[in-house]
């Protein structure tokens, strides 16, 4: 049987920060089920975070109107992309599994992530005009996030201070990972281990340790099907009329921002079903 790869993406720039402590323990736990285990540990990698003409070797198709997607796809064919962008998509081509830890920056990822994710799922290697969400370039793979927050698990709640987590996770959940086809597993949320003591933050990473012994047996989240809306451009997109019919009668939207102008179904960004 051939040897399962997983990969993780890590931004801190701390070696002694609780995402460090988080990572290494993922690393450990996945090369004791028998993993290869490939880390870019982005800080340290000193990645390129903008998206820019220089990730293209060679002439450009249209240098007085660059388009970043367009220029980019091209260059994947030709194998003209630069080379960190080619090593990292070469680590997911390996992955089954991509694990991505970091701390939540302004209800986002920090921004040498966000470059990761720009530059590195480019179009033609994570998705296509037509191939997206379940047909997206990356099916089959699994991936989560794994992050830190600075304020505790009630500020997140949907009357809470920062709002519902279940909102802040759509953008990343279904609009980076599914979007390219990944299996999304439920994230790993460490609320607030800056203000926990010492043997609660061991006690966080001890049950991390005992989630990714199992990561690969578990249900992803979910998701609209694509066999829900009318993918035309006559339709806008949208979902279509025969399913809202049959959501009518639901106490809640399909999804997050699926919601059809009912309530939100319950934690339908952080549990799976």
């Amino acid at each position: 049987m051939a040897q399962k790869t997983a990969l993780i993406v890590y931004a801190h720039q701390s070696p002694a920060s609780f995402n460090a402590a988080a990572r290494d323990v993922a690393v450990e736990a996945l090369k004791e089920q028998g993993y290869k285990v490939l880390v870019s540990d982005l800080y340290a990698m000193n990645f390129k975070a903008v998206a820019t003409a220089e990730d293209i070797k060679g002439k450009l198709k249209d240098p007085e109107h660059f388009r970043y997607n367009e220029e980019t796809s091209i260059a994947l064919k030709d194998g003209r992309l630069c080379d960190d962008i080619t090593e990292e998509q070469n680590k997911i081509k390996q992955a089954e599994l991509v694990i991505f830890q970091f701390p939540l920056y302004w209800f986002s990822v920090p921004a040498i992530m966000k470059g990761w994710i720009d530059r590195v799922l480019t179009q033609g290697f994570a998705y296509t005009l037509g191939n997206m969400y379940d047909n997206g370039m990356l099916k089959g793979k699994k991936a989560l996030l794994s992050i830190t927050t600075g304020g505790m698990e009630s500020m997140y709640q949907h009357d809470g201070l920062n709002g519902d987590i279940n909102v802040l996770l759509w953008p990343l959940q279904s609009g980076v990972l599914h979007f390219c086809g990944f299996e999304v597993l439920a994230p790993q949320i460490f609320w607030s281990p800056a203000h926990c003591p010492p043997p609660v933050r061991t006690s966080l990473l001890d049950a991390w340790r005992e989630r990714v012994n199992g990561l690969m047996t578990e249900k992803h989240l979910s998701f609209a099907p694509l066999e829900y809306f009318d993918l035309s451009f006559q339709g806008g997109f949208r979902i279509r009329p025969e399913v809202k019919e049959k959501c009518a009668s639901q106490s809640h939207g399909i999804t997050t921002a699926h919601h059809l102008g009912k309530p939100l179904p319950p934690d339908n960004q952080t549990k799976a079903k």
